[in-house]
């Protein structure tokens, strides 16, 4: 069984290296033709002079293109991140207002508030 399956495995190298080869000569003899050359020339330029056809047709009828809409796609996205950006700010300013509101209304409680005595002080002085 074992020589069964290395006959195979060699049977099966030998197959696809010469259709390697062959595909290999092919794509070569393909490339050195020049009809095809020009053929292959053509087509793509024919997709590229499509494709500038389309683009100008969409722009005189004033419709944004693909590249224009992930153009504008992108910027929302950064815009969006930039709005979280700022509403994750403000919540942090928010609870440093709370914090400091709190600790004013516990200096203002305390029998010993040193910072009201200057805050008056500067305040008879202006």
């Amino acid at each position: 069984m074992g020589e069964e399956t290395s006959a195979e495995h060699g049977i099966r190298d030998r197959l696809s290296s010469a259709g390697e080869d062959a595909l290999g000569e092919l794509a070569h003899n393909l490339l050195e033709n020049p009809v095809f050359n020009q053929a292959l020339a053509t087509a793509l330029g024919a997709g590229e002079r499509a494709l500038q056809a389309q683009r100008s047709a969409l722009t005189a009828l004033n419709i944004p293109s693909g590249s224009d809409l992930e153009r504008l796609e992108r910027r929302l996205r950064s815009v969006s991140d930039r709005l979280e950006e700022i509403e994750d700010r403000l919540d942090d300013m928010a609870m440093e207002v709370g914090a400091l509101r709190k600790r004013v209304a516990d200096a203002g409680s305390s029998p010993a508030a040193p910072d009201q005595d200057r805050v008056k002080i500067q305040n008879r002085g202006e």
